[in-house]
């Protein structure tokens, strides 16, 4: 009996997602275990895991938006067939899917992938008048669009050709999918009218973009700044970087300086520790701050959690834990909620100074920039020192200009004199 593969639940505030890749082909072999596909989420990234081992019959493409719980493959624990509710077994038939394709034994599978399926569907193309090139002489996805090319350029002639690869090295350019992750064109061999390629926006980046416009239309936001030396802290962490590393295994960097500056600065003003709801002010009594972190799928915020009780490595520890799941895509619901304050660091990228967008409902961001010499009066006198513009962005239905400016103050003298942090003045 097969058994059903199924989207997982991911949280009651999930009900649907986009599977976004299969990281195995129809028909293959799966082990109990083996991540099947990953599926995102407007929050998230997850892959799903096999239940069983066993032949893989996939029910659902890639790119499809699927809903949790929804039966999306199944396995056949026998191995037999990769499709068990097809016609007759193999011993019954050896080529049993597709006419007119060779199989090489009793054991071979030719029934036709749901990609190749799709295909014939929307060009007409038969697989059986199609001769296969993938394992076992079974049609592939690229031999359907290169025959679908072939017959075009039969019937339209030589105007508005795309270019068509061999049949052994198939062109998935030729004839582009709306559900593959990616379309690419090659300006040089297509006209004007197709130099424009479209893909679905992904759950995420759908998301990052409604909340985006949200925290926009809804607050009153409002950016002020601030410059601060970056000597006190290069100089300390130059000074104890070896034995911060021998000591713990990894780098000490600016983030947990900033994250420890930011807690004081929310003791000390703790009108920016609140956040609007409704009618109500909700003021927080805990220091969670998020770190946003740039991904290949889009910005996440995970959130550090009890920073005020952490120290210095603790905080760093945290930060690269989150953040390399964030990026591998391991991100969980849990650590992405509940943060009170953000802070970005657009400086990892050359940013010079920017005016970051608050993360709802949280009233504040702070954003951090390059670190560039540049001259400055100190006693009088002219300086070089290493500079790094502060960016604070703030509801101002809540927060008064004062309050934002002490606080980015407090930042600054914190950053500039490190010893306050652990005075806590």
């Amino acid at each position: 009996m097969s058994l059903e593969v199924k989207i997982p639940p991911m949280g009651e505030s999930i009900v649907s997602g986009v599977l976004a890749q299969w990281h195995v082909a129809d028909g293959d072999t799966v082990k109990s275990g083996q991540n099947l596909f990953e599926l995102e989420t407007d929050k998230i990234t997850s892959d799903g895991a096999a239940e069983a081992d066993g032949v893989i019959s996939l029910k659902v493409e890639a790119g499809a938006e699927v809903k949790i719980g929804e039966v999306v493959a199944t396995i056949d624990p026998t191995g037999t067939s990769a499709v068990p509710s097809a016609a007759s077994t193999p011993s019954e038939s050896p080529a049993v899917a597709v006419a007119g394709v060779s199989a090489p034994g009793p054991a071979a599978d030719t029934t036709p992938s749901p990609a190749v399926r799709r295909i014939a569907e929307e060009t007409g193309t038969d697989p059986a008048s199609v001769t296969g090139t993938g394992k076992d002489g079974r049609v592939t996805k690229g031999d359907m669009l290169a025959a679908g090319a072939a017959s075009s350029e039969k019937d339209q002639g030589s105007s508005n050709k795309i270019t068509e690869a061999a049949p052994t090295a198939p062109n998935p350019k030729s004839v582009p999918s709306a559900s593959d992750s990616q379309t690419i064109v090659n300006p040089k061999s297509v006209s004007g009218a197709a130099k424009q390629t479209r893909k679905r926006m992904s759950p995420l980046r759908a998301k990052i973009a409604s909340r985006l416009v949200e925290a926009q239309q809804e607050a009153a936001m409002l950016t002020t700044f601030n410059e601060v030396d970056m000597s006190a802290v290069m100089g300390m962490r130059k000074k104890y970087q070896d034995a911060f590393v021998k000591k713990n295994g990894f780098k000490l960097g600016f983030m947990s300086f900033f994250t420890k500056a930011v807690v004081n600065a929310l003791k000390e003003v703790p009108g920016v520790n609140a956040q609007i709801d409704g009618n109500e002010i909700v003021s927080n009594h805990y220091y969670d701050v998020g770190v946003a972190v740039s991904t290949p799928k889009g910005l996440m915020v995970p959130v550090i959690r009890d920073c005020e009780t952490k120290s210095m490595a603790g905080i760093e520890s945290a930060i690269a834990e989150v953040a390399g799941r964030a990026r591998d895509g391991k991100i969980t619901l849990a650590d992405l909620e509940g943060g009170v304050f953000t802070i970005t660091n657009g400086g990892i990228f050359g940013s010079m100074l920017s005016t970051p967008i608050l993360n709802a409902p949280q009233s504040a961001i702070l954003g951090l920039h390059a670190i560039n010499d540049r001259p400055i009066a100190v006693n009088g006198e002219v300086v070089i020192r290493p500079m790094m513009y502060l960016a604070l962005s703030y509801d101002h239905r809540l927060v008064d200009g004062r309050e934002a400016v002490t606080f980015l103050v407090k930042v600054k003298e914190a950053i500039e004199d490190p010893s306050r942090l652990l005075l806590e003045i």
